[in-house]
């Protein structure tokens, strides 16, 4: 998987491959082979040349706000990018047809929802809020459109990448 990261305003490019257990990592060039696991949600333990660092990741209140990462007392804004999502498309008309899919960065639990299906909702709005990581985070719609369809109820636990909400 290619990938962009931009970290304090430089951009790397990024290559990530599984395979035996182990995730192989190319950033700007260098390599690196990780042992990866994840103790709890959005802690992971990576291993490399037999050093383990702590990772905790905090996704950004909205889908294009950076993640706050924090390894050791180090604490980084990172955005992510995946070229293949952007081609073809500019940001501004990425969800101007069709249906947009509001989907979970990470796992947590629906503690409120916002709108109701058959509403009318601007881009921007708020339509659900997730807590993640002892963290409430407000989720809007990506376009103008009609609520078509809200897959979870208030109380549901939802997994990384889930979807939540449908608007057209």
């Amino acid at each position: 998987m290619k990938l962009n990261a931009e970290l304090n305003n430089e951009k790397h490019a990024v290559e990530i491959k599984r395979g035996g257990g182990k995730v192989f990592a190319e950033i700007d060039g260098r390599r690196y082979e990780l042992e990866i696991s994840e103790p709890e949600p959005n802690v992971y333990l990576l291993k490399n040349e037999g050093k383990v660092y702590e990772v905790r990741v905090a996704p950004g209140a909205n889908a294009n706000d950076p993640y706050g990462v924090r390894v050791g007392s180090h604490e980084l804004d990172i955005r992510i990018e995946d070229p293949k999502r952007l081609r073809g498309s500019g940001a501004d008309h990425e969800h101007g047809e069709g249906l947009a899919e509001i989907k979970t960065a990470m796992p947590g639990k629906v503690v409120r929802i916002i709108t109701e299906a058959g509403a009318t909702v601007q881009k921007g709005e708020g339509v659900i809020v997730v807590e993640a990581m002892k963290m409430q985070n407000e989720m809007r719609s990506p376009k103008d459109g009609l609520v078509k369809e809200i897959r979870v109820a208030e109380g549901s636990t939802v997994n990384a990448g889930e979807v939540l909400v449908v608007i057209e």
